[in-house]
């Protein structure tokens, strides 16, 4: 809305000349952050008293950690605060003519919209453990994800058709394979459904999703940011994506939201981001992954949430189906920890530091190349 505004005000008179300011990614990335940020601020505290009147509360999984009983009635759904914040900034500073910005915040409405209905069918059960069946989430998640790979693997890609297709991995210049609409696709519907439901998985403890959550989505900016532009993309050797830059905008509100609602939630929590938020989040690192062509750095920059969805996966999947018993303690790896008698704070921070070390890394490939 101020960026169309301000642009048109423009084109009428230079009297408004001061306005060229939207025109800078910079400067409207600082005000999307903060517009964000203030929106939660100012709106959670009201949305936490609705959640209580309304006995949206969360319902507790069987983990077999008694320190998760002490969570129950924490008002969930919190992830509505970081979607709405993230919406009413791009409204306010976004150029939604913009189809990476399009795309970006389909996924985040779509798997939002989903988290939301699993978060209700668990209060409407009285149970963590019998919201959306797994096989109808999936089926969901799957819907969205096989129609964007088509979008961005396809002949009317935001990215062009010489890039379409090409996979690019951390450390090396130059495309490593052109995998071709097929395969490419096929690789992107993949990658979508396992970082979705990785950050849900990583999603159990006070602020633990969400500090890296922003470490990852403020890494993917910079790169949207350099992408994005053709004399520092030239000069690091990045492909240019005209347009990318928008992205920086859309990832610097979202950083914004997440601060502002880490306000909330950390320990002790006063509200969940529930699968709202998860859900939403990891849609939308997946997303903008694909449209950045870092889909192979997630593993680097996500890397909390790859080990936190190995970890549930191989317990679940090989160990008590295959096997018939477990092959750690807990799962996923934050539940393992507190197993050991790990406490839940002194957990959260050390995967935090985890996940901002591997954020720093991720970041410095952006010369080491």
């Amino acid at each position: 809305m101020i960026f169309e505004i301000s642009n048109y005000l423009l084109g009428i008179s230079d009297t408004f000349s001061f306005l060229r300011l939207v025109n800078y990614i910079t400067f409207r990335s600082i005000m999307a952050a903060l517009t964000a940020v203030a929106f939660v601020l100012i709106f959670s505290r009201h949305f936490i008293l609705f959640v209580h009147r309304r006995s949206l509360l969360d319902q507790v999984r069987e983990t077999g950690i008694d320190s998760a009983f002490d969570k129950r009635g924490t008002p969930t759904m919190g992830g509505l605060l970081i979607i709405g914040a993230v919406l009413v900034s791009m409204l306010l500073w976004g150029n939604w003519k913009n189809p990476f910005l399009l795309c970006s915040v389909a996924g985040m409405i779509w798997f939002g919209l989903l988290g939301l209905w699993d978060d209700l069918s668990k209060v409407r059960m009285k149970s963590g453990d019998k919201g959306m069946s797994e096989r109808r989430k999936l089926l969901l998640q799957g819907l969205f994800a096989g129609v964007f790979a088509w979008v961005a693997a396809g002949p009317f890609s935001p990215l062009g058709p010489e890039l379409a297709t090409k996979l690019y991995i951390p450390f090396y210049k130059h495309p490593l394979l052109d995998l071709g609409p097929y395969a490419y696709g096929a690789f992107i519907f993949l990658f979508v459904l396992f970082v979705c439901n990785a950050v849900n998985i990583t999603d159990g403890l006070d602020g633990l999703a969400i500090t890296p959550s922003i470490f990852v989505v403020g890494v993917l900016g910079v790169f949207a940011y350099v992408e994005g532009n053709r004399i520092y993309s030239a000069y690091l050797h990045y492909p240019f994506i005209r347009d990318a830059g928008e992205l920086t905008i859309f990832t610097a509100a979202f950083v914004g939201a997440g601060l502002g609602f880490l306000w909330y939630n950390a320990y002790p929590a006063q509200i969940f981001m529930g699968d709202t938020g998860s859900l939403a989040i990891g849609g939308t690192m997946a997303v903008v992954s694909v449209l950045l062509k870092q889909e192979m750095l997630f593993p680097l920059l996500g890397g909390l949430f790859l080990v936190e969805a190995l970890t549930s996966q191989v317990q679940d999947k090989i160990g008590v189906r295959w096997l018939g018993r477990r092959v750690f303690y807990r799962a996923p790896l934050h539940h393992n920890l507190q197993h050991k008698g790990i406490a839940e704070t002194k957990v959260v921070i050390r995967l935090w530091i985890m996940s901002g070390i591997l954020a720093l890394i991720a970041l410095a490939t952006l010369k080491l190349r």
